[in-house]
């Protein structure tokens, strides 16, 4: 039998699951429907384990593994939750809840909630804050509200556009999603196709009529902002 035609079987959270080689823990789990939470990950996005929520404790490995990168192996045991990786994904989640704006980042407050994920803990006077970008008529940039998941930087790269316009930037606590340079995104090779916001799962990248909505533009006033609106009005 080809390697490729492979299945191997592995236990989770005591239930046995048999699935292709190479699939990874998270996509184990996903076909026993366990509840693994995730940040990073997203299903049209390559895995790289950015954010560390999705870990899991495979017995005799001495550390907490990743699910969405580490590959399930033949007769592994798998807890996706016990107490230990309940402590680690509760202190990731307290870290992110005491630097960021997650107030509109729903999926994480369910996850907050769920784990009694308290950002107190780590203080509230280093939160991030930064000016709303405003420098296009696609979208605004608000990283107060990004917690780095690199979402939007792959699918600008190669999981998507192949047009390499922002990238990490800083480092530490300073980091943050920028493009080359400093330059506004007009100046930069981006094409505004949208695919980073349509992937951002906190409101850092917002669709712009929204947020002018949000900051109490009516849409006929929105509707006169528009340049094809105004190329109208002058013929």
């Amino acid at each position: 039998m080809s390697s490729l035609n492979q299945e191997i079987t592995l236990t989770i959270d005591g239930k046995e699951v048999t699935v292709p080689q190479g699939t990874t823990i998270l996509g184990a789990a996903k076909d026993l429907e366990a509840d693994i939470p995730t940040i990073c990950y997203h299903e049209h996005t390559t895995s790289y384990g950015v954010c560390r929520l999705c870990v899991v404790e495979v017995e005799d490995a001495r550390l907490l593994q990743p699910a969405c990168v580490a590959e399930a192996r033949e007769g592994m045991k798998v807890h996706t939750r016990n107490q230990r990786v309940e402590r680690s994904r509760r202190t990731i989640l307290e870290m992110l809840d005491s630097a960021v704006n997650l107030e509109e980042a729903p999926e994480i407050q369910a996850q907050l909630q769920d784990y009694g994920a308290d950002g107190a803990r780590f203080g509230q006077g280093q939160q991030r804050s930064m000016p709303v970008i405003d420098d296009n008529p696609m979208f605004v940039r608000d990283y107060s509200q990004c917690v780095l998941c690199w979402r939007c930087v792959q699918v600008c790269a190669e999981d998507a556009q192949y047009t390499y316009a922002i990238n990490f930037s800083g480092r530490g606590f300073d980091t943050s999603i920028n493009t080359f340079f400093e330059q506004s995104l007009p100046e930069s090779s981006c094409v505004f196709c949208g695919q980073c916001v349509g992937v951002c799962p906190t409101g850092a990248l917002k669709p712009k009529r929204e947020w002018l909505l949000e900051q109490g533009q009516t849409p006929d006033d929105i509707l006169q902002m528009t340049p094809m609106t105004r190329q109208r009005r002058k013929r």
